[in-house]
């Protein structure tokens, strides 16, 4: 499977928002009874329920944005987008060893042995 990375950070979102529904359903439907417009006020639970749903919806708009540059990008995706993939999974990791933060460590590490992949441009 020559492109897959773009492919698998989709997936991996649609699993987190597929979750995140099936689990938090309940404070969901409270946002919505509510109105859903400044429904999260200082309620920390209705607050980190929010954040975990747009997670998955950010992951699933940069999982198309890299499917896209690796049909486009021969030579591989930027190293940087690597070690950037790699630090997020390790200090998501340390902070809740039982997430699905180990799903980052496979593409992360796909782009960082590609052979001929982009090297960060110096500013």
């Amino acid at each position: 499977m020559k492109h897959w990375i773009g492919r698998w950070l989709i997936g991996v979102a649609v699993i987190h928002t597929v979750f995140g529904v099936a689990v938090f359903g309940k404070e969901l439907l409270g946002i919505v009874q509510r109105g859903v417009f400044d429904t999260v006020g200082t309620d920390p639970m209705t607050g980190a329920v929010v954040w975990f749903v747009l997670f998955g919806a950010v992951l699933f708009i940069c999982g198309q944005a890299v499917s896209r540059l690796e049909a486009s990008l021969p030579a591989g995706l930027p190293k940087g987008m690597g070690w950037s993939l790699l630090a997020l999974g390790v200090l998501g990791v340390v902070l809740m060893p039982a997430s699905g933060f180990w799903l980052v460590f496979p593409p992360a590490i796909a782009i960082l042995v590609k052979r001929g992949g982009m090297k960060p441009a110096l500013a």
